[in-house]
């Protein structure tokens, strides 16, 4: 397991994910245009996630909502700006293919617990926090068990029992069970506040 995780993992997902960037080219290129044409510019949406050791990265996703903004030049509610075509390009998960290229950079993974915002880092326990002792991935242990229906502790917890049973079995299992969801249009990795509360800390748990 050890040599599997650390050597054997980033080999296997820095070659999944160039083999699926030349397979899925034209799909990116179709899918850049429609988000340019029903969207605008930017096309992508990038954001500063936590990953490996809770080193900050910036995380690229095909954007999915309007940039519409109140009279004081705040953004307005996620619920708001996210559109018709946003929801079906969330539903498909199309808009995280972008990530493929921050898995060839070396910021995130095939599989590993799904990169969340920077401000939750102090919310974290201890044992939340070795969530980081991996890279964050694509698709996740959690996000195949139950997503956004499980509470946020119940969230960590399949993260840190990831994080201690690493192995290629296990991230197989996981890429085939993402790949039945998506096809089932279960979106897995929804992370935002228009589909999931956000994490006010272990004391806000009920």
């Amino acid at each position: 397991m050890k040599l599997y995780q650390h050597f054997l993992k980033r080999c296997q997902d820095c070659f999944l994910a160039l083999i699926a960037v030349i397979i899925l080219s034209p799909l990116l290129i179709i899918v850049a245009l429609l988000v340019r044409t029903q969207l605008g510019s930017p096309i992508l949406f990038s954001q500063e996630r936590p990953g490996l050791n809770g080193k900050i990265f910036k995380m690229y996703k095909f954007r999915s909502m309007t940039d519409q903004r109140d009279s004081q030049g705040q953004l307005l509610p996620d619920e708001v700006r996210l559109t018709l075509f946003g929801k079906k390009l969330r539903a498909s998960s199309l808009d995280e293919l972008p990530e493929l290229f921050n898995i060839i950079k070396g910021d995130m993974a095939i599989v590993g617990p799904r990169p969340l915002l920077v401000q939750y880092l102090p919310l974290y326990s201890q044992e939340q926090m070795r969530r980081h002792e991996v890279r964050p991935g694509l698709t996740g242990y959690a996000q195949v068990n139950g997503r956004n229906s499980l509470t946020w502790q119940d969230k960590f917890k399949l993260d840190v029992h990831y994080v201690d049973h690493v192995s290629f079995i296990l991230d197989w299992k996981i890429i085939f069970q993402t790949v039945l969801k998506v096809f089932q249009k279960d979106g897995i990795n929804s992370d935002t506040s228009s589909t999931m509360e956000i994490f006010r800390g272990n004391d806000d748990e009920g």
